[in-house]
Parts: structure tokens; sequence; C-alpha cells
């Protein structure tokens, strides 16, 4: 049986996807749609309103039905725990995550 370096295959999965995604955000495919700029987030670090680049400061809920409505580029509405929740779109980068975005 052929011996593998699994970590190191992964490893060059990572490095080639990071390589890439930074490529893709650098072309932002926006479609002049808004995004997430910066986030206000509760004592516990939960975040509970938005700020767009159109300086708009939208609650959770406004939020969160713009965007599965599709009007803010960048991020995915998936259900968990029994409700919506807002992300980020998985893309590799750590700075772009709403949690990593600055504090309005």
């Amino acid at each position: 049986m052929e011996n593998k370096d699994f970590e190191q295959i992964y490893n060059q999965y990572k490095e080639q996807g990071e390589a890439k995604a930074a490529v893709e955000g650098n072309n932002d495919q926006s479609d002049g749609k808004e995004q997430f700029v910066a986030v206000r987030k509760k004592d516990d670090g939960d975040i509970i309103a938005f700020k767009t680049n159109m300086g708009r400061e939208l609650d959770y809920l406004t939020a969160l039905e713009e965007a599965k409505a599709g009007k803010i580029a960048h991020v995915d509405v998936f259900h968990k725990y029994g409700r919506d929740i807002i992300r980020s779109e998985p893309d590799g980068i750590k700075e772009n995550n709403l949690d990593h975005l600055p504090e309005f």
C-alpha cells in the first residue's frame, strides 16, 4: 500500500484554495449589491446589526431579509438552531468574515 502524507496533501489543497480566494476577492463580483462593512455586537459577541458600504445601518432581521432576497453581496443565509443565520461566504479569507469586520 502506498504511504501518503495526508497532511502535506491537505496543506497543498488549502494553499491553492487560499490563492484562488485572494484572486477572486480582488475581482469583486458584487454586481452592484451592497456589502456589509461593519457590525454591531452585543457584549457576548453576537452580531445584532450591520452597516453597509452605502452607509445604511440594518438590524439583524432586516439584514436577514435582504440577504435572503439576494440584495447583499458575499453573504449566505443558512438554517441552524431552529432559525436562519447570516454568515459570510466561505472563501477562506478570515479578514472578511463578519466576526472580523470593524464595529460601528
